[in-house]
C-alpha cells in the first residue's frame, strides 16, 4: 500500500486539498486528531507524559487536560522536545496499524483516485521529523501566499492576525516556501491560491500522476 503524505503551513489548504482526496475515496490520516484520540485512549502514553514532566495531566474528571499540557511545552523548547520523543513514535506506530488496517479492509478502488491503490497521512511536521521519513512514498506541498494563509487562518478560527502571526513563525520552512526563498524538498506541490473547483482539478490531475 503505498503512502502519500500531504503537507503545508496554517492556512494553506492542506485539510482542504485531503478532503478532495477524501471524496475520491482515499483514505485519510489526521495526524492531529489522531494524536488528540491517543491522548484520549492511550493511558500508558499519560502516565509516561506525567512521569516526565512530574505533573497530572489528566482532570477531575479523568479527561486529558490539553490545556495543561500545552501550557508546559509551548514556552519551553526542552519539554517540547521531551513531548515529542514520547509522542511521536506513538503516532507513527498508530499510522501504521492504521494503514495495515485499511490495505485489509479496501473496498473496490475509485480508479478516479489513480491506478495505484493509496492512504494519506497529514501531517504539517513530517519534512522536518526523520522519524517519520520513512513512511511516506511521496510528499505533497500544499502552499499559498503567506498573506492569503493568514487571512484564511483568521477567517477559520476566528483568531486576531497577531495570534495567527506567532503561529506561523513557528513555521518558517513554509513561510520560506510561500515567499519564494527556498526550494521545497517534496515531490509535488500544489499552489492554493485559486478557487476551490481550480483546487478539485488539480487534485484530480494529480493523481494520475502521483505514480508514474
Amino acid at each position: 500500500m503505498k503512502t502519500l503524505a500531504v503537507t503545508g503551513g496554517i492556512g494553506s489548504g492542506k485539510s482542504l486539498v485531503c478532503s478532495e482526496f477524501a471524496a475520491l475515496g482515499v483514505p485519510v490520516y489526521d495526524s492531529d486528531s489522531r494524536t488528540k484520540r491517543l491522548y484520549d485512549t492511550d493511558r500508558s502514553l499519560v502516565d509516561s507524559l506525567e512521569s516526565a514532566f512530574g505533573c497530572r495531566l489528566l482532570d477531575d474528571s479523568g479527561t486529558f487536560d490539553r490545556a495543561r499540557l500545552a501550557l508546559l511545552v509551548f514556552p519551553d523548547e526542552e519539554n517540547m522536545k521531551k513531548l515529542e520523543s514520547l509522542v511521536h513514535p506513538r503516532v507513527l506506530d498508530d499510522f501504521v496499524r492504521w494503514r495495515e488496517g485499511v490495505a485489509d479492509s479496501l473496498p473496490c478502488w475509485n480508479p478516479a483516485a489513480g491506478n495505484v491503490p493509496f492512504v494519506i497521512i497529514e501531517s504539517a511536521i513530517i519534512l522536518e521529523k526523520p522519524l517519520f521519513h520513512s513512511v511516506a512514498d511521496r510528499v505533497l506541498l500544499v502552499d499559498a501566499p503567506v498573506a492569503t494563509r493568514l487571512q484564511r487562518a483568521c477567517a477559520r478560527d476566528g483568531a486576531s492576525e497577531a495570534a495567527v502571526m506567532e503561529r506561523m513563525a513557528r513555521q518558517p520552512m513554509f513561510n520560506a516556501f510561500s515567499d519564494g526563498l527556498s526550494v521545497p524538498g517534496v515531490d509535488f506541490v500544489i499552489r492554493n491560491d485559486g478557487t476551490p473547483e481550480e483546487l478539485r482539478d488539480m487534485v484530480r490531475q494529480l493523481c494520475g500522476e502521483l505514480w508514474k
